[in-house]
């Protein structure tokens, strides 16, 4: 892909957002990756796990691509799955698969998390889990193709 894609990171953690735990890691791993894609960070944010929160988050950005992080498992407050797949136009079932298999590959527990991919207008999303390792994993199994993906997406919008 020629040209840098436009890229948004959404950290979803209630204890990070209160600023009861220190630092982004998963956020800043996601945000030094796709800075490779090539891609530019022009937004960065950090919200609690709350669905109207999250989907504020998701609708302020305007970016080819969006990867939120965190709020994909099982637990009573991760609720990131409820939040954005109501805005999608259109669910990217293989590179969900793809992720899932991916983490399979080193933890039963991956068959626990809910990420997901999809497209919001001309917006890839990527919803990962929190934890780092699990978001490079991730990242590596979708990495490939991403900027076909984009380059689809920008047909047409004259980014």
């Amino acid at each position: 892909m020629a040209d840098v894609a436009r890229c948004a990171v959404i950290t979803v953690s209630t204890s990070r957002a209160a600023g009861a735990d220190a630092g982004d890691a998963s956020g800043d791993l996601v945000a030094s990756r796709l800075e490779s894609l090539p891609g530019r960070i022009v937004h960065r944010a950090l919200v609690r796990d709350d669905i109207d929160a999250i989907r504020a988050a998701v609708g302020d950005v305007d970016a080819d691509l969006v990867v939120l992080t965190g709020g994909t498992g099982i637990a009573p407050s991760d609720v990131t799955p409820e939040a954005v797949l109501p805005l999608l136009q259109r669910e990217l079932p293989g590179m969900a698969e793809a992720m899932r298999a991916a983490g399979l590959a080193k933890t039963p527990h991956a068959m626990l998390s809910r990420q997901f991919a999809g497209v919001m207008g001309s917006t890839l999303l990527l919803a990962l889990p929190g934890s780092t390792a699990a978001c490079a994993d991730c990242l590596d199994a979708v990495w490939p193709a991403l900027p076909h993906a984009l380059a689809m997406l920008r047909e047409g919008t004259g980014r």
